[in-house]
Parts: structure tokens; sequence; C-alpha cells
């Protein structure tokens, strides 16, 4: 076999224990540690510039609008009428940014442990200003979790957990427990909706599908759904634990709908069209690559490799 590198500097990135993805990189735009992660962020020769964290990819030019629309939209169009968003993690910025797009929400709280991460890129992601820029954004330098404890019960409608992948050395794995949805499940009003991403669905399926488990342990209605982005080389995951509706329940139509009566413009991705799609090709993936899923709890941090 012949294997043709053409670039001159490369990032292997691991994305299981035996798989891995190898991608050139044009320039190396900026390379630093935070108190809390090793932050590199390269111009790619695939991908555009990409954000790593810990030397793996979180975000890319190309595609983050994937990621973020469909990590947002399908939760706050379930929602019947979200005024007050938390977004845990979502440092880059883009997070925010799709939470803005909504004519009717009042404030949306970010909370992110790294701030050193944030200044960051703000100066060096294209993509991340915008997002900084809305008034309506209250920013909070503390650990996710811990900031939750202290609001009262029922602040906010919809809760967006866009942290670091669940590992076991994960600086976030204790935003992926039982413990945790049952708090967030606490803080969030009667028709309270709470989305996270998971983990590549079809090389970690037994990781989303214990992610999807420990959440329906805790939320009377769940649902999971996936989209393929190319940076990520992968089905990301993402999972939607509820109160009352979930983004399952609603028909092309209905998001079509919510969307034009909501005031919310500027999407390159989601749809109703994109929204049934994301469900209905999940479902028949799921049906052909079954795994079995295990609950989460603070004392029992996730070991899977696949």
């Amino acid at each position: 076999m012949y294997v043709r590198i053409s670039a001159t500097k490369y990032i292997l990135e691991w994305i299981t224990e035996s798989l891995a993805s190898l991608y050139g990189i044009e320039e190396i735009i900026y390379s630093g540690e935070t108190k809390y992660q090793k932050v590199d962020i390269v111009k790619t020769c695939d991908f555009g510039t990409v954000l790593l964290l810990d030397g793996l990819l979180q975000s890319a030019e190309i595609d983050e609008y994937i990621y973020h629309e469909c990590l947002v939209h399908p939760a706050m169009i379930a929602h019947p009428d979200p005024k007050r968003v938390l977004i845990i993690g979502g440092g880059e910025g883009a997070t925010a940014r799709e939470a803005e797009r909504y004519r009717g929400v009042e404030e949306v709280h970010m909370v992110d442990l790294d701030g050193e991460l944030i200044e960051i890129v703000k100066k060096y992601l294209p993509w991340s200003k915008e997002g900084f820029k809305d008034p309506r954004l209250k920013l909070f330098i503390s650990e996710g979790r811990s900031f939750l404890s202290e609001q009262p019960d029922e602040s906010y409608d919809v809760i967006i957990m866009d942290v670091t992948d669940p590992a076991e050395d994960s600086l976030a794995i204790k935003l992926y427990t039982k413990e945790f949805y049952a708090l967030a499940r606490q803080k969030l009003r009667k028709d309270g909706v709470l989305v996270t991403h998971a983990a590549p669905l079809l090389h970690k399926t037994k990781l989303a599908l214990s992610v999807f488990k420990t959440i329906s342990s805790v939320f009377p209605r769940s649902c999971l759904y996936a989209v393929y982005v190319k940076s990520l080389e992968a089905m990301w995951s993402f999972i939607v634990g509820s109160k009352a509706a979930l983004p399952s329940d609603l028909s092309e139509e209905d998001v079509e709908e919510r969307i034009k009566n909501r005031g919310v413009s500027g999407l390159k991705f989601y749809s109703g069209k994109v929204h049934d799609a994301l469900f209905e090709l999940t479902q028949t993936y799921l049906r052909n690559f079954p795994a079995e899923a295990e609950i989460f709890i603070d004392e029992k941090t996730p070991k899977i490799s696949k």
C-alpha cells in the first residue's frame, strides 16, 4: 500500500483505540496552554482553521455551523417559548451565536471554566466573535456544575451542554452523570429542555447510548439524533432530555413554522427537512449498530473504547 502525504506537517488524532485520523496543516496560528488545557489553532489543508484542545479537534471553519446548529436548534425549537437559556461550555462562542438567533430569548447565560480559552478564540477564530457581541449574553467564568447548583430552581427554559467529550480523564466527566442531569432537571422550568452532544455514534455507539440511557433515567422524555460532521469524520450524536416536548415530536412543517415565527435567520444547515432526516437516519443506523448501554454515576466514570 502506498500512502502519499502532501502536507509538510500533519496531525494524527486517535478516534478510538484502533482508528485514527490524519490531516495536513498549512500553518500554526496559535499554540499554547491555559491553566486547564493545551490549545492549538491551526490552518488545515482540508478543514480551514480548526480549534484543537489537548490535541483533539473541537471545531472547524468548514463545518462548525453544522455541529452548532444541530446542537442548539432542535432543543430550542422543541421548547414552546424559550426565554432564558444556559450554555455550559461553548467557549468558542458559536453555541451562544445560535441561541441568540431567537427573537424571544431574553437572556443567555454562558458559563465556561476556561476564561483564557475564551480570550484566545475571540482573537484567532473568525466564527467566534459574533456570539460574544449580543447584549443578552452574560458570561461567567466558573465550573459548570458548581454554577448550576447555585442557581434558583426553575431558572432556565433550555440548558445546552457544549463541553469536552465524556471520557475518564476529561475535565467535564461529572457533567455526564445521573447526578448532574438530576440537578439540571431541577433548574429547568416546567417545559424545560436539556441537550448535550455525546460521542461519534458509529465509532463509539456504546458511549453515545450510555449518555442517552443516563439522561433517560432522569428525564421523563428523551431522544437521540446524529449528523455527519466532515471535520470530526463521524456521525456526531446529540441527546435531549425534556420535561415535556421533544424535537422528535415535531414534523418538518412544525419546524419551518417555528423558525419563521420566532424570527430565526441566518441558518446555513438546519431546516424542517434536515430535522426530519436527522431522526430518520439516526434510527436506521441504530437498528444496525446496537450496543449495550450503562448509566453513568458520579462514582463510576466511563471506560468505553467503542
